[in-house]
């Protein structure tokens, strides 16, 4: 086949010139098509890519954010019931009686005319 291409002679017309200059077009446009093509595709590629890369991202970043704010609720619950005790501790310590009582237990405290007696342990052994 190499050799019968060989022996048929071209025939050098205008028609001709205009025939391979319009086969070269086409072999241009196709070459340009398929380099957008490509282009694209990779462009396509990389924003998808972009996308379910920071779509991973702020998942870990909520789920994070999610445990913390449930540390943080649990020890607002705490200082919450911290704070209730405190204020009931308060006012007990604004009653008379409750800091005589204190005095009584914690310093040996006594009334006029109460005697303390000191009872040692009885579950010590010698």
């Amino acid at each position: 086949m190499a050799q019968k291409n060989e022996t048929i002679a071209r025939i050098k017309s205008s028609y001709m010139k205009q025939y391979d200059a319009h086969v070269e077009r086409q072999k241009r446009r196709k070459k340009r098509l398929i380099r957008r093509l490509v282009l694209f595709s990779v462009t396509i590629i990389i924003l998808f890519g972009s996308l379910a890369l920071y779509h991973i991202n702020q998942r870990t970043v909520y789920s994070e954010k999610k445990i913390e704010y449930e540390q943080l609720t649990e020890q607002l619950a705490n200082l919450e019931k911290q704070e209730e005790n405190l204020i009931e501790e308060i006012n007990l310590l604004n009653d008379e009686e409750y800091i005589l009582d204190i005095a009584r237990t914690n310093y040996f405290l006594s009334k006029k005319g109460e005697l303390i007696f000191q009872i040692e342990d009885e579950t010590r052994t010698y």
